[in-house]
């Protein structure tokens, strides 16, 4: 008898303690699956480590405008279809902290046209942070927006040479569009002959001729002449080390270990020509010779012209080819807009 109480013990220990193993394993089971179908999406993220290869493509918004119009969606978009090994960072001096991906990713879902790409990042644009450590802090806790004739200008012209320092890679205006890849690391673009532009070019992280430029912005200050922190700051600094002649062919002038670009590269429609971009050409130009297209949106800033849905001008054209998705959501609009007419 005594044997038998044993014996159904055990047997009871035994089964106790399978279905307690079995309910414990059936408790955590969910949350080992979710674990592993659900990617953790919460963990940091930050400038510094998107752009950590040095190979990065930076556009800036130094404004407050949290809507930017479809011509800056269309620079962006088409520099992620053509540098789809780079990431692409748009920093917006209006946004708010972005801390984690799934701070990221929400706030590009606000652009439509963008969210799809996974090589594109939004980051809040800090300007005590990006100056820290270089010439420009003092100049810009110093600074007076309100006296100053050409602020966001001058702003964008600091901006774009302290990100080109601390990050390198190649920096984009937000009126440009990509059309194929530019094969230089560090390079600055022609404008013309012996004129450099400010509005692409790149750089490999803390080069010296970023430095040279941030201490010549500081220097030679003038927040009233148009340009003087931009093309001419480039050109003033390139004239340093060259002596800059006529371009005889499509090939590069090589300053050091600077390329200079020909004016056809980005600059194929020169400034004095910016309203082609807006009319409809009997045939629509190729550009084969060139990486990118400055379509000159200052000079456009009192007509504020822009694409039209149908009209056939260039840039509608251009946008169809090189922006289909931020294209395909304006046409969508025009549609819905003629429906309710």
């Amino acid at each position: 008898m005594n044997r038998l109480k044993v014996f159904g013990f055990l047997v009871s220990a035994i089964t106790l303690g399978f279905i307690y193993k079995t309910t414990k394993k059936q408790s955590i089971l969910p949350y080992i699956l979710s674990s592993i179908s659900t990617p953790f999406t919460n963990t940091s993220i930050n400038p510094q480590g998107i752009l950590k290869e040095g190979n990065g493509i930076i556009f800036l918004e130094t404004t407050d405008r949290m809507e930017p119009p479809s011509l800056v969606l269309c620079a962006i978009e088409s520099a992620a279809r053509v540098y789809t090994d780079r990431p692409v960072v748009f920093f917006m001096k209006g946004l708010t902290d972005i801390n984690t991906e799934e701070d990221e990713k929400q706030a590009k879902k606000t652009f439509p046209s963008l969210s799809s790409f996974q090589n594109v990042y939004i980051f809040p644009l800090r300007m005590q942070e990006l100056f820290k450590d270089t010439p420009l802090l003092k100049w810009f806790l110093k600074a007076d927006p309100k006296k100053e004739k050409f602020w966001i200008h001058n702003l964008s012209d600091g901006c774009r040479m302290a990100m080109m320092w601390r990050y390198g890679g190649f920096y984009f205006d937000s009126d440009v569009i990509s059309i194929r890849p530019i094969p230089e690391i560090n390079f600055l673009t022609a404008e013309h002959d012996q004129t450099s532009g400010s509005s692409v070019f790149g750089l490999t992280p803390h080069h010296s001729f970023a430095w040279t430029s941030l201490n010549d912005f500081v220097q030679n200050y003038n927040g009233n002449v148009w340009g003087n922190q931009g093309p001419t700051l480039f050109t003033r600094v390139l004239k340093q080390s060259c002596e800059l002649s006529a371009f005889k062919s499509l090939d590069n002038i090589v300053c050091g270990n600077i390329s200079f670009l020909h004016p056809e590269r980005i600059y194929p429609i020169s400034y004095g020509g910016w309203k082609r971009y807006f009319e409809v050409w009997d045939k629509i130009p190729t550009f084969d010779n060139s990486y990118a297209l400055h379509l000159w949106n200052y000079m456009n800033s009192g007509e504020k012209k822009t694409v039209v849905i149908g009209s056939n001008t260039l840039v509608e054209n251009l946008y169809k080819q090189y922006c289909p998705s931020i294209y395909g959501l304006l046409a969508e609009n025009a549609t819905t807009a003629n429906q309710h007419t």
